[in-house]
């Protein structure tokens, strides 16, 4: 009988290997477009290094990862064909080590890049 911390291990890594065949998803041509552009930005922002909320942020540091992209993946493998999305799992499986995003980096640095752009243009204009 498994325990719940085994069942736990097993959707953690579930959910890592969907990731991995979303980005193998999004760069096969027989992937259709509407699913290629869900499955690039849902895997290029579970394989970045950096989050969009920092985890030091209570609660919501957890939120994206326990709720936006465990949805994401959802969204993204409904779009992919069935025949396909297995395919791809079994890449994902036998694939070593996990990608890294540097696509998904750059978006989450350019959001903090604008965000404290944006707040420095609001200070200097609320200080005036």
């Amino acid at each position: 009988m498994s325990t719940w911390i085994d069942r736990a291990k097993n959707w953690a890594r579930n959910i890592m290997r969907d990731v991995v065949a979303l980005w193998i998803a999004a760069r096969d041509p027989r992937t259709p477009m509407a699913a290629r552009l869900v499955a690039a930005a849902v895997a290029a922002y579970a394989l970045s290094p950096v989050d969009l909320i920092p985890d030091f942020v209570p609660v919501l540091g957890y939120l994206d990862d326990l709720l936006i992209v465990p949805l994401g993946i959802i969204w993204a493998v409904r779009l992919v064909p069935p025949v396909l999305m297995a395919e791809f799992r079994a890449k994902a499986s036998i694939r070593e080590g996990r990608p890294i995003s540097r696509a998904g980096l750059a978006v989450i640095v350019s959001l903090w890049v604008a965000a404290a752009a944006l707040a420095i243009w609001w200070l200097a204009k609320a200080i005036r």
